[in-house]
């Protein structure tokens, strides 16, 4: 499991004097791991073909976030939070989340909140002017109150927006559900979990006008008889998957918890596999090397050719100084998972991390193998610019750190990267190519926020 770069602006409405706009709410962090990615990928398939969509476009994303949510923000893209998986009882949970969630890109409401923002917005102007006159022609108190009025008015109005999207959402889900023959148990199960959170939380309002969510207990109302009367409410989710799910959120949670809190949840009494990994990313974040290793090494007795048990024994030999250790697990890991760019990025590490010139060859070809199936990994870029740089080749040690700024949301320094590039490489080569499409949009980027920053000194 690995941190990656800061989430890019993630959209939000909100009313501020009854003007809707759209706010880049701070950045989040996401966390990327390639056993969790593909349960991701098995767990959502059946909904996303019943969603008419196709797999390949659509990313279920990790957010480092301990709040319970899930989020689209345009695009095919679905984000869940960190609290989220890691407070979901059971895979079914999880996938009654992505259902609700694909509703919403199918739906495009994104992309239609602006319209509720719109309708909002022009009420609440209308509000304001109205006010205004009535004030100007001495009626100040009556001026207070047709402007307070129409701010309720287009509050009331953006609210209820949501919420038929919310609602659009949820019968969608339903769909998805029932055509993939997946139970909606889970989202039950799940929308009652909140439902207690509300109790916990003292939300008692009787009903809904004030939310841009139906209450939970409205939700479990309605979607409980439809769920109920679908044939697939007792099918049982697959035992397998069922247990790769418990797998990967025990080891996020051995990832962001702290060592005590791992250890209350999975006690050294547990021996489950669930149990040993996550105290096995406990112990190796807080630098206990030999305890991590007994855990990685009790996990491989129970599968000894398992990649991410391999994978996960690698990545604490290498991140405890011992790069040469670690690339026997991660070159049998790569080929026991030969389609996991991630744990082939890091073998390619390892290889560099051993100093050893030899070794530069295998690095090279393992990480343009990465980046050839997922070119979206900054630190697979980095490493690649190295190789490039010890060789000589300083054009493109130039374009994959323009690749990698460019990942990271630096155009400025994507842009100095990429001339650079174009000042060596070949002219019309793809290299060539990519380094001017690179170029072209950092250069965009540059020059927005130049003209942003100047119209804010004003």
């Amino acid at each position: 499991m690995r941190r990656v770069n800061p989430l890019g602006p993630r959209l939000m409405l909100f009313l501020a004097l009854g003007l809707a706009a759209v706010q880049p709410a701070a950045a989040q962090s996401i966390l990327r791991d390639s056993e969790t990615e593909k349960l991701f990928a098995d767990m959502s398939k059946p909904l996303i073909e019943a969603a008419k969509l196709d797999p390949k476009n659509v990313k279920i994303v990790l957010i480092n976030d301990p709040e319970i949510n899930a989020f689209v923000a345009g695009g095919q893209v679905v984000y869940i939070h960190t609290g989220l998986l890691t407070q979901a009882d059971n895979a079914n949970q999880v996938q009654g989340v992505i259902a609700h969630e694909l509703g919403h890109v199918v739906g495009g409401h994104v992309i239609r909140s602006g319209e509720g923002a719109k309708q909002a917005t022009g009420i609440s102007i209308l509000s304001l002017v109205l006010g205004g006159l009535a004030m100007a022609a001495g009626a100040g108190e009556a001026g207070m109150g047709a402007m307070a009025l129409g701010q309720q008015v287009a509050m009331g109005q953006f609210l209820a927006f949501t919420r038929a999207q919310e609602t659009s959402a949820d019968l969608a889900g339903v769909s998805y559900l029932s055509k993939a023959g997946v139970s909606g148990q889970g989202s039950i199960q799940f929308f009652k979990k909140l439902q207690n959170q509300e109790y916990r939380l003292a939300v008692y309002a009787t009903d809904s006008y004030n939310r841009t969510h139906p209450l939970s207990s409205e939700r479990v109302a309605t979607l409980t008889d439809l769920y109920k009367k679908d044939p697939a409410w007792s099918r049982q989710t697959d035992a397998a998957l069922e247990a790769r799910f418990q797998r990967v959120r025990a080891k996020l949670i051995g990832y962001i918890s702290d060592k005590e809190g791992v250890l209350r949840t999975y006690p050294k009494s547990d021996q489950s596999v669930p149990a040993h990994y996550a105290r096995a990313y406990a112990y190796h974040r807080m630098g206990d090397r030999d305890a991590a290793l007994k855990e990685a090494d009790a996990l491989l007795a129970t599968a000894p050719q398992d990649p991410f048990y391999l994978e996960l024994k690698g990545q604490i030999l290498l991140e405890s100084g011992k790069p040469t250790e670690a690339l026997e697990p991660l070159r049998l890991s790569v080929a026991k998972a030969p389609d996991q760019p991630m744990i082939q990025a890091m073998l390619g590490h390892a290889l560099l991390a051993t100093e050893k010139n030899d070794n530069l060859p295998e690095a090279e070809k393992v990480l343009r193998a990465s980046i050839g199936r997922d070119n979206e990994q900054p630190f697979a870029w980095y490493q690649l610019g190295v190789i490039y740089d010890r060789k000589g080749d300083m054009p493109r040690a130039a374009l994959a750190t323009a690749e990698r700024y460019s990942l990271e949301g630096e155009p400025k320094l994507a842009l100095a990267s990429a001339e650079r590039a174009l000042k060596g490489i070949p002219q019309g080569t793809p290299d060539f190519l990519r380094a001017q499409d690179i170029a072209m949009v950092s250069r965009t980027e540059v020059e927005k926020d130049r003209k942003g920053r100047g119209r804010s000194s004003k």
